[in-house]
C-alpha cells in the first residue's frame, strides 16, 4: 500500500527482467496502477490500452455483442483481454498468440491473465500460426511490437492473406501502429491497398495517444 501511495509521485519499479524476445520488461506502479513497460513505451495497462480501448468502442459495443470467438496476436500482459471483459462484458472465446513466454509468466504473476476462465495463450510465432490455424474468428486485433518497432512480417501480403483468410463475414481486425517516421506512413500507405474497397471497408484513427494509428478494417 506504501509504494502504491509513492507511485502517485513518481514511478516505482516492483519488477525488473529480460528475454530472449524483449530486453527489457518492467512492472511498474505509476499513479496507483500497474503497467508492463519496456525501456521505450508501455505494453499493458497504461497508454497503450487506452489505445486499443478506442478501437473497440469504434468498432461499437453491439457488434462485439455478436462476436463468439476473437484472435489477439500480441499479448502482453492482456491489458486488452481485460478491457473485452470488464468494460465490454465479452463473454466467448478469446485466444491470444505470444512469442514470449517470459512476458505470460509476467502477465499471470502480476494481472492475473491465467485467471481469466475465456482466454486461453498460446506461445507461439503469430507468422506461423495463421499459416496453419483453421479457426476463423469475429475480431483479430494485430498488437505486435518489439519495443517500438512492428515487425516486417507483419506488412507481408502473405501474412495479410492469411489474416484475411482467417476472418469471418462482417469480422473486424484491428491493428494497432506506432509511426515514428515518414517510412512507416507510407508502409501503411501500401498495406492499406491489400484491402479492396469492394470487399473491406477501412477506417483508421489517426494519432491515438500521439503516436499510434489504428486501423479498423471490416470484412464485407
Amino acid at each position: 500500500m506504501f509504494k502504491k501511495i509513492l507511485s502517485y509521485f513518481y514511478p516505482i519499479t516492483i519488477y525488473n527482467t529480460s528475454s530472449s524476445i524483449s530486453k527489457s520488461l518492467e512492472v511498474t506502479l505509476y499513479n496507483g496502477k500497474t503497467m508492463l513497460n519496456t525501456k521505450n513505451t508501455n505494453y499493458s495497462y497504461g497508454s497503450l490500452q487506452t489505445v486499443l480501448k478506442k478501437g473497440l468502442i469504434t468498432i461499437g459495443q453491439d457488434e462485439i455483442d455478436n462476436m463468439n470467438a476473437i484472435l489477439l496476436l500480441g499479448v502482453a500482459g492482456g491489458s486488452v483481454v481485460q478491457t473485452l471483459i470488464s468494460d465490454f462484458k465479452f463473454s466467448k472465446k478469446i485466444t491470444g498468440v505470444e512469442l514470449d513466454a517470459e512476458i505470460i509468466d509476467i502477465a499471470n504473476s502480476y494481472f492475473g491473465l491465467d485467471k481469466i476462465g475465456n482466454f486461453k495463450c498460446v506461445i507461439a510465432d503469430a507468422e506461423e500460426f495463421v499459416k496453419t490455424s483453421i479457426i476463423t474468428y469475429n475480431l483479430i486485433i494485430i498488437d505486435i511490437f518489439k519495443d517500438t518497432e512492428m515487425p516486417s512480417f507483419l506488412f507481408e501480403k502473405s501474412f495479410i492473406d492469411n489474416i484475411k483468410k482467417l476472418l469471418q463475414a462482417n469480422g473486424f481486425i484491428l491493428f494497432n501502429t506506432m509511426l515514428l517516421d515518414s517510412n512507416k506512413r507510407d508502409q501503411l500507405n501500401q498495406y492499406l491497398k491489400n484491402f479492396e474497397s469492394e470487399k473491406f471497408d477501412v477506417t483508421v484513427l489517426k494519432n491515438v495517444e500521439r503516436f499510434n494509428d489504428l486501423l479498423i478494417i471490416k470484412k464485407l
